[in-house]
């Protein structure tokens, strides 16, 4: 086999690959009689709304939790892209900041957090004879997630992990689709920035939120400003690619941060990552 006879095999396999994941995932939601869709507008919750529209048409509903920990770009973008396609969308707001027990950040912070958003999607799942539905992947599971427990309490579903679909297949599936949040980069709740232990608080989400569109807005599009000491020391994050760029911009990324209301603005030399702050759990009291 020639290498152009290769290439080709190779696309048509990961053609019929996409195919596959977007017939299990149409299968699985039409198991369901009705869809609340816990929808915050990234790849895997736009993913789901849009396919549950398509399959349950009326019978689905995503709903945007808001919050301090929402930033106001996610939420204008899931609004944008629910508009875009017709997709039957509510805002909700929800309490977790007022609630003790989130604002404490232990270990535990995205139980309380998923426990308000299930508080304020019951009633409208109730009304509409529906099941709650979450954006989970199969990725997700071996993270650390306290909010699969509050999900499996309240009998809440995630038809991406029952469909079998990994973070590559969301994007991939997506991508065939042509929905625009396909190659969107994770963007978790800004309370997953604020470093266990240290209160979350509405004035430290606001400062990790102007920080990261100050620094989007000097060209860094994967960017995290990890909050410490009490919200007084900002932890910057971006790729290590780009670190030499922040070393060029250095005076700009210290104004930016302090700006925002950070009394000290450090650089991560180990790079951006998913879920750095988890390293500390280990380092926690045991409950």
């Amino acid at each position: 086999m020639s290498g152009a006879e290769e290439r080709m095999s190779g696309a048509k396999e990961r053609v019929s690959a996409v195919r596959d994941a977007m017939d299990r995932l149409t299968a699985r939601l039409r198991r369901e009689n009705g869809l609340v869709v816990a929808y915050s507008g990234g790849a895997d919750s736009a993913l789901l709304a849009f396919a549950a529209a398509r399959v349950l048409g009326a019978r689905a509903l995503a709903v945007t939790a808001v919050s301090p920990s929402l930033a106001a770009a996610e939420r204008a973008a899931a609004r944008a892209f629910a508009r875009s396609h017709d997709l039957a969308h509510l805002e909700v707001c929800t309490d977790e900041a007022d609630r003790p027990e989130y604002a404490a950040n232990g270990p535990d912070r995205c139980y309380h957090c998923k426990s308000a958003l299930f508080d304020a999607l019951a009633p409208l799942a109730a009304a509409m004879g529906a099941r709650i539905a979450l954006g989970t992947n199969l990725d997700d599971l071996g993270d650390h997630r306290p909010g699969q427990r509050a999900a499996a309490e309240r009998g809440a579903v995630a038809p991406l992990v029952d469909a079998g679909l990994t973070k590559a297949d969301v994007r991939a599936v997506s991508r065939e689709l042509g929905l625009v949040t396909a190659d969107k980069p994770a963007a978790p709740c800004l309370a997953s920035r604020v470093s266990y232990g240290d209160p979350v608080t509405p004035e430290v989400l606001r400062r990790i939120e102007t920080a990261e569109a100050a620094l989007r807005d000097l060209g860094f599009a994967v960017c995290r400003v990890r909050a410490h000491a009490g919200g007084t020391l900002a932890r910057v994050e971006v790729p290590r690619a780009e670190i030499p760029r922040v070393s060029e911009l250095r005076e700009r990324v210290d104004a930016a941060v302090r700006g925002a209301g950070f009394t000290f603005c450090s650089l991560d030399l180990s790079g951006f990552a998913s879920g750095r702050l988890n390293a500390l759990l280990p380092l926690l009291p045991s409950s």
